[in-house]
């Protein structure tokens, strides 16, 4: 019977993904979550457990609250195993407040008319 639930933690701690998340200030907390969490679950369950060493950064929702990883903004219904993070690894992402998304750019350098040759020049 004690077994039980000794197999469940373990169970439940392989199952976990670690994200330790870092503010624009650098301050940085480590939370575990299921593959199944959303970004948006996850930003509602940070802003309720808000660390008490982030208290002078504190939002006032949990609705701005936005997670970037590999340099791209998470939209809310993206889950962590859909990024296929390793569970029991530490993964790290941003957390910034930001009330909408940036525009998705898909045309790269064309959209601002710009070639990689135009983004250097020289100096004589």
């Amino acid at each position: 019977m004690s077994s039980s639930p000794s197999s469940d933690q373990v169970s439940q701690g392989i199952q976990q993904v670690n994200l330790r998340l870092i503010l624009v200030s650098g301050k940085t907390h480590e939370f575990q979550f299921s593959p199944n969490d959303s970004a948006a679950d996850i930003a509602k369950h940070v802003y309720e457990n808000w660390p008490t060493d982030w208290d002078d950064e504190k939002v006032s929702t949990h609705s701005i609250l936005r997670l970037i990883y590999q340099g791209r903004f998470l939209h809310g219904n993206v889950t962590l195993g859909a990024l296929q993070l390793p569970v029991g690894k530490t993964t790290v992402m941003h957390l910034v407040a930001r009330e909408n998304l940036p525009e998705p750019n898909s045309q790269g350098q064309r959209k601002s008319g710009k070639t990689e040759e135009s983004n250097c020049c020289v100096l004589l």
